[in-house]
């Protein structure tokens, strides 16, 4: 088993990896839409609207994916977390265009709020690139 971390997405905020490499997968921890932190060290902030944090989201997912050598195409499941289905439509845009043609296995999750009050988190699970 790998542990995944890149600087380039959002570090994990309590006893967790971003991703862990195992078995022929990689799992990449529920990402919210943070923006970079503006200085290192800094606890970032989130994006404004469900637009943005879904664009922020899928970019530390995509992020992970690199570090672990893996892309937006070996993704084969996706779970997303929002805390009111009418923002589906406006996740799913940008869910889309980041996916394109690829269409991984997905779970839509109505929850009742998402910690530090996002609109959105994702998480998924991709094959892993042969070592």
């Amino acid at each position: 088993m790998d542990i995944i971390h890149t600087p380039n997405a959002t570090p994990p905020a309590g006893h967790y990896s971003q991703a862990v490499r195992a078995n022929g997968f990689v799992f990449v921890s529920g990402q919210l839409g943070f923006l970079p932190a503006a200085e290192a060290g800094a606890r970032p902030s989130l994006a404004v609207g469900a637009t943005a944090q879904t664009e922020a989201a899928l970019r530390s997912v995509k992020a992970i994916l690199e570090a672990a050598g893996a892309s937006m195409g070996s993704v084969v499941n996706v779970t997303v977390y929002i805390p009111d289905i009418g923002l589906w439509d406006e996740v799913n845009r940008v869910y889309e265009r980041a996916f394109g043609d690829h269409r991984p296995a997905r779970a839509v999750v109505p929850t009742r709020e998402l910690h530090y009050g996002a609109l959105v988190e994702i998480s998924v699970v991709a094959v892993a690139a042969q070592r």
